[in-house]
């Protein structure tokens, strides 16, 4: 290691990210992809759209339950 950098063109915070915009991966398995690509072509939206408002569903059902 050098006993001394030259830190005069440096960027503070270049490769920050915020925690709220790291999008994490979330593994389906095969059977619930393929219902949800089939769920894609017949309403012609995206996977994306398709999960969250399943998911929102979900929420709100899980809500009234409890």
């Amino acid at each position: 290691m050098k006993e001394e950098y030259d830190f005069s063109n440096a960027e503070q915070g270049k490769f920050y990210i915020p925690d709220e915009d790291i999008q994490l991966p979330i593994y389906l398995d095969k059977d619930i992809i393929q219902y949800l690509n089939e769920k894609c072509l017949t309403k012609q939206e995206s996977l994306q759209l398709v999960v969250n408002d399943l998911l929102r569903k979900d929420i709100e059902i899980a809500k009234w339950v409890t």
